[in-house]
């Protein structure tokens, strides 16, 4: 027997990602509009973002520009296929991307989600090599606590443990690790970027020794460690992982689905510290969240070797019906052009002090064992409940937009502030004001 029909309005039949279910649809948490740096609720209540809607508004919410471009692009060209035809936006737009990209990443792949970025990057990895005749070169490896998505290749290569272990086996030639390049002994409290200290990237070599540079394809790395609860880098670290994978001709992958488009105060974080991958995934603040599209800048050396000869072959087995969706390029070209015509980037840029001081001031608050910040993003680590671990990180989550109005990212016990680029500094104190507000106000403190 079939279940009976919901109802047109009835929570149940959505099955809400990352969310516990049975607890959000008693009690929903719906949001029905949402500008500038606010969100509306269905009871009409104003309530303060503070993670930019998922890392990705990083221009507030509804630009009038993005809506108006995607409006005139639904009435001109609602839909083209990428597979054997193109159309003028999304060679317009790939052509923008490389002029922002450090030199010598060229070449863009469009996908629809970060998660398709990281695992087009990881195929293209292989996909290179065994092109070059080298099809030993299998490996993929990640770090711990490192989020490349939801797909089979994104969470072998991803270091976040529930993510991982209900749904093995995974793709094989993707179970080493680098470690976390994060001490709580020394850095724990730390603003900003950790010291200078080569191990933890050297910890590759390690890797190379026990399997041979041979097998390895590609290193996979956030700039700075996202969902997995914002740990900034080290000074040295991924300059350090670019001579080492030069070294044993690894291809070096920065997963900037987060980090890219103003978030660390560039255009990219391989700017900020002056490291060259051979991709860059991106996804997120590329539409500034309005039209779901992410992509692969590539360099010309790994775009060549998948050159076919004769002309009719096809290059790479590797697409999605929407790559290149016309309304997406429309939202992305709009997105380029508010950046760059309100100087978002360096508005960022600039906030990163007023964050960084607002976050830190927390250390005394109740609860509170490390902190953590770079760019605009920041994270407050709370003492989890004996037994019961992400409990006290939920019900602080909870408290934040039922009590203070105030939207925050959840990591475990781990809340996650990650303003939009047009924040004030008032606003930020707010975000961190109402997080102290309610871990006071919980039980235990």
């Amino acid at each position: 027997m079939s279940s009976p029909p919901h109802a047109p309005n009835d929570l149940e039949a959505f099955w809400l990602p990352f969310t516990p279910n049975r607890h959000f649809k008693s009690s929903p948490r719906l949001l029905a509009k949402a500008e500038g740096m606010y969100y509306v609720d269905v009871g009409g209540r104003k309530i303060l973002d503070g993670i930019s809607g998922l890392w990705c508004v990083n221009a507030g919410h509804s630009p009038r520009p993005i809506a108006e471009a995607i409006a005139r692009q639904a009435a001109e060209l609602d839909f083209a296929p990428c597979f054997q035809f193109g159309h003028p936006k999304a060679f317009e737009l790939a052509s923008r991307i490389a002029a922002m990209a450090p030199d010598g990443l060229d070449y863009t792949f469009f996908v629809n989600s970060g998660s398709e970025a990281a695992e087009t990057a990881l195929k293209i990895a292989r996909g290179y090599f065994a092109a070059k005749g080298e099809g030993g070169r299998f490996r993929l490896i990640g770090r711990d606590r490192s989020y490349h998505g939801v797909n089979f290749g994104g969470v072998s290569v991803g270091g976040i443990g529930n993510n991982r272990k209900a749904y093995g086996p995974l793709v094989p030639g993707t179970d080493d690790h680098l470690p976390l390049p994060y001490d709580r002994a020394t850095d724990a409290f730390h603003p900003g970027e950790y010291d200078a200290n080569c191990t933890y990237a050297d910890e590759l070599e390690r890797l190379v020794a026990l399997h041979g540079a041979n097998t390895i394809a590609a290193v996979i790395v956030e700039p700075m460690t996202g969902s997995g609860g914002v740990f900034p880098t080290r000074k040295d670290y991924l300059q350090r992982l670019r001579m080492l994978c030069d070294k044993y001709g690894i291809l070096l992958i920065f997963d900037e689905v987060i980090t890219a488009f103003g978030r660390l105060g560039h255009t990219f974080a391989a700017e900020r510290y002056g490291v060259t991958p051979d991709m860059i995934c991106f996804a997120k603040g590329i539409t500034n969240g309005a039209v779901p599209l992410g992509g692969v800048v590539a360099t010309k050396k790994i775009y060549d070797a998948f050159l076919q000869k004769p002309d009719h072959a096809i290059d790479i087995f590797h697409g999605h019906t929407y790559t290149g969706h016309p309304l997406a390029m429309a939202a992305a070209l709009a997105t380029l052009d508010l950046y760059r015509d309100e100087g978002l980037f360096e508005r960022g840029n600039a906030l990163e002090p007023a964050l960084r001081d607002a976050v830190h001031a927390l250390k005394s608050a109740p609860f509170v064992t490390d902190i953590r910040n770079v760019g605009l993003a920041a994270a407050i680590e709370l003492a989890p409940i004996a037994d019961a671990p992400g409990k006290r990180g939920y019900e602080a989550m909870i408290r934040c937009f039922e009590e203070e109005s105030l939207v925050v990212r959840l990591a475990g016990d781990t809340l996650v502030l990650a303003p939009a680029l047009i924040a004030r500094e008032d606003e930020i104190l707010r975000m961190a004001e109402s997080v102290r507000t309610v871990l006071k106000r919980m039980p235990g403190s």
